[in-house]
């Protein structure tokens, strides 16, 4: 079976294809108008030709998909806020100036130990009536509670960008939060917030609603803050109140997607109300009021749950499963994947961009295709082991899916996932249906406490489970360098490998020995530019100096850190995973750096720079010094002048306005982030 031959395929293809030019290279909303207008109008004189004519035309294909990559391009357009004509970035914001904003709250984020975070929705500035999304950012305040959804809240304060970080190969959280339209954020406190009293809900606020009376209700029992935590993560969908530690254990016990409502939960969710409802059947109409019912509950499910990319995706998959099934009609689930995720981006075309949307469909897409290849090698006699290596084998083939993927983003693998997967996923589907009566139970006051403390043992249970699997730390392979060739060149080498295991042949061969020679050729690559690409980085830190020297696959560090801040620190972690640095040295700071014909001066707060054998290319001023930059102009004659997060403010205003006035480059890492130096 070619997957190719599915025009639904094609099409989703084709879709992803026109976000992604979209997104890439902003192309006029006007001009995508006049081309999708003349590109229908010649797809429906040709449609209408080929069907005159009885025969398939190849332009006519062609045609869509040029139609489809062009709708592609209009839906990105027509969701990207900055194309509205009421979007707050028109009345072009100073940065410098206050401004009163009424907003709605429109979801509660993860806080951290400074700030609550929300993501608003704009209602009017000043006098205007605009729109736009925000990130909100509230100083902690324990005398205070916490926002709703839906809480409507008037504040005067500034507009603020969102920083790019800092330093080579950070997480781009603005990167992040323009994919969800975000474009500035906001600080303020509680006491300049006032409350306009509103009776208007939305659909996220009667969720959130819905969300916290079930929490009112449990917190009535035993439960921990850890049990709860969990509870909410795996029937509600809200992860944003686990423990750092809980979480990072079930990373790194390969079973975080348990933490993520996606199709593994829903799906067990379909099985559970499919046999439920079975007596509806012997109703007339009943299989069409079953389906109706069915579909009711799956997306009153993924309201509760938030929404989120790896929710819809599964609820709208298996809705088209959850048809299929109903009306005794076989699915294709390459054809149920390619609608869902097809209709999906129609709606939110920016899921293109969603790790959890990408591991949901990879994972799926593993599990379909590799699956039925590894069950094949072995038919169990005994019904129990028989389950037990479906188990092992559907883990497995969801592993292959998203392990180039995971390695692309997080860099790490977990050795023992197999293990934890056959422990959890079996009981996965007793989890979700004794959670669901423990919830229910609770919203209408009949929950026994036994029933509350047997729950919330099985969940302290699984945390303990995790635990002892991420402790064995030896079985976690971490800082896996896997960058986006060798993502698509593993990927092409998985695929022709699992054609050959469908088929073996001459032309499948060499398809599988083209993927392995691609490898090769990467790694010849990476090896090459890794060599050619020798450079000394000035890194940002606040209160500290970082600098790193590279040469070939080494990397030298400097830098004053305390023994916490050294621990802490995932700078350099970043910087040699990113490219490829196999080895680490570390050395103290020095006051002067050759590389090749390239000098740098480093000037620290003891202000000594009395030097007469050489003349400094660049100078970094480090902790402050009392230094006359004017006079050392004058006596060096640098070619540029470096201040790292190490200085007081108002010291880096000083420089930089002396550096302004001798028309000197001033680069200041606070703002304008790493210095690097090639050579």
């Amino acid at each position: 079976m070619k997957l190719l031959d599915f025009i639904i395929i094609k099409l989703t293809i084709c879709l992803s294809i026109g976000i992604l030019v979209s997104f890439f290279f902003q192309i006029s909303l006007v001009y995508t108008y006049y081309t999708i207008t003349l590109l229908l109008v010649v797809l429906s004189i040709s449609f209408i030709k080929a069907k005159r004519q009885f025969t398939k035309n190849i332009w006519f294909g062609l045609l869509a998909f040029l139609t489809t990559i062009t709708i592609g391009i209009l839906v990105e357009n027509l969701h990207d806020q900055k194309n509205f004509i009421n979007h707050y970035s028109q009345l072009e914001i100073k940065e410098n100036k206050p401004y009163t904003i009424t907003f709605r709250i429109r979801k509660v984020l993860k806080m951290n130990p400074y700030y609550d975070k929300y993501a608003i929705d704009i209602i009017k500035i000043d006098t205007k009536n605009l729109r736009g999304k925000l990130l909100l950012n509230i100083k902690k305040d324990t005398l205070k509670q916490l926002l709703n959804v839906d809480d409507i809240l008037v504040t005067k304060t500034n507009f603020k960008t969102i920083k790019s970080p800092l330093n080579p190969n950070q997480f781009n959280y603005k990167t992040y939060l323009e994919k969800q339209y975000i474009y500035h954020q906001i600080y303020t406190q509680n006491h300049t917030l006032h409350k306009i009293r509103t009776k208007t809900i939305t659909l996220s606020g009667f969720a959130a609603q819905l969300r916290n009376i079930i929490n009112k209700k449990l917190e009535l029992y035993n439960f921990s803050v850890d049990e709860l935590s969990i509870i909410n993560a795996l029937l509600l969908g809200q992860r944003q109140d686990i423990n750092e530690q809980i979480y990072n254990n079930y990373i790194n016990a390969g079973a975080v997607h348990m933490l993520a409502v996606s199709g593994l939960h829903v799906g067990i969710i379909l099985i559970l109300l499919n046999y439920v409802l079975k007596p509806i059947e012997t109703i007339k109409y009943g299989r069409l009021i079953k389906t109706i019912i069915i579909i009711g509950l799956l997306w009153s499910f993924a309201i509760i749950a938030g929404l989120s990319a790896s929710v819809t995706r599964a609820v709208t998959m298996f809705s088209v499963v959850a048809i299929g099934i109903n009306i005794k009609r076989p699915t294709n689930i390459y054809n149920t994947l390619a609608i869902s995720m097809f209709f999906l981006l129609l709606f939110k075309p920016l899921f293109l961009f969603d790790v959890g949307f990408q591991l949901s469909y990879l994972a799926v897409l593993g599990i379909v295709s590799i699956q039925p290849l590894l069950y094949k090698i072995w038919k169990p006699r005994f019904k129990i082991i028989d389950k037990l290596w479906q188990v092992f084998t559907v883990s497995l083939a969801a592993q292959v899916g998203v392990l180039p993927i995971s390695l692309f983003y997080f860099h790490q693998f977990p050795g023992l996932f197999m293990i934890s997967n056959l422990v959890i996923i079996p009981l996965l589907g007793f989890i979700l249906g004794f959670g669901i009566v423990v919830i229910a139970l609770a919203i209408i006051n009949i929950l026994p406490e036994f029933i509350a403390d047997t729950f919330g043992s099985i969940i302290s249970y699984m945390n303990y489970f995790m635990n002892w699997i991420a402790n064995q730390e030896q079985f976690i392979f971490k800082d896996i360098s896997f960058g986006i060739l060798y993502l698509f060149s593993f990927y092409i080498l998985i695929t022709s490998l699992v054609q050959l295991l469908k088929k073996v042949n001459a032309k499948r061969i060499k398809l599988v020995l083209i993927a392995i020679i691609s490898i090769q050729i990467v790694f010849i690559y990476i090896i090459y530019e890794t060599k050619n690409t020798n450079e000394l980085i000035i890194f940002h830190k606040n209160r500290f100096t970082l600098i790193g020297y590279k040469t070939n696959n080494k990397i030298t560090i400097y830098n004053d850190f305390d023994s916490l801040t050294n621990q802490k620190d995932k700078t350099i972690r970043n910087y040699t995973v990113a490219n490829h640095i196999k080895y680490v040295n570390k050395d103290s700071l020095r006051s002067i750096y050759s590389i090749n014909n390239k000098k740098l001066l480093i000037i620290d707060s003891l202000a000594v720079y009395n030097i007469k054998s050489f003349k400094p290319d660049y100078i970094l001023l480090r902790h402050s010094p009392r230094v006359n930059l004017q006079r050392l102009i004058d006596s060096i004659h640098p070619k540029v002048i470096i201040a790292d997060g190490s200085n007081y403010t108002s010291y880096i205003k000083r420089w930089e306005a002396t550096c302004r006035k001798q028309k000197l480059p001033f680069h200041q890492t606070t703002k304008k982030g790493a210095f690097i130096i090639k050579f």
